[in-house]
């Protein structure tokens, strides 16, 4: 089960708290009212969204990231290294985009007892290059949602998979029209379920 930060409807509580993996994002914003169990934190690892988890003891002591046994980074520092010279260019205001904040989520995973994971920059390259067939407006990078979507697809293939919470919207930097396509084929061939 992937919920997402999106509006959740209080009735599909026990059908997430009843799920076998269930991962939630950042600020854990989609827990409480849609049930509070917790596997997974799948965290921006890099620029503001980090630095602001990691100097936040609120995100620290949050319940739900108290009870997750893993932190997933959805950012490849060596992806995000890679595209700093290029970021720089074309988008000088997110000055801090790739300052990256794995080695401290790692930390705080080995002072937690937590596990500590990184998807890999090959999610993010495939995540690019089957959204071009969606022919998005340019856009910065994938957002978190789908980079999670296509990674639990790739490393559960048997797995049914749902997700809940998801609008498709938010920073203008990601390609969420598209991404919404691409969901939506998803779910039409079976790959995915959305409540």
């Amino acid at each position: 089960m992937i919920v997402g930060n999106g509006a959740v409807d209080c009735r599909y509580a026990p059908i997430i708290e009843s799920a076998d993996l269930v991962v939630r994002f950042n600020d854990c914003r989609s827990s409480g009212a849609s049930g509070l169990r917790t596997d997974v934190v799948a965290v921006c690892n890099t620029g503001r969204p980090a630095k602001s988890m990691l100097g936040s003891n609120v995100w620290r002591s949050h319940p739900a990231v108290a009870q997750a046994g893993e932190i997933w980074c959805v950012r490849d520092p060596r992806k995000f290294a890679a595209m700093k010279p290029l970021i720089a260019v074309l988008h000088p205001e997110l000055d801090d985009f790739c300052d990256d904040g794995t080695q401290a989520f790692n930390a705080f995973c080995l002072e937690s007892g937590k596990r500590c994971f990184v998807i890999d920059e090959r999610t993010h390259d495939w995540v690019d290059d089957v959204l071009q067939s969606y022919h998005p407006a340019p856009y910065v990078v994938p957002s978190s949602g789908i980079i999670v979507i296509a990674s639990v697809l790739d490393r559960y293939p048997d797995a049914t998979v749902t997700i809940v919470g998801f609008g498709h919207e938010g920073w203008e930097y990601h390609p969420f029209a598209a991404e919404r396509r691409l969901v939506d084929d998803y779910v039409t061939l079976g790959k995915l379920r959305r409540l």
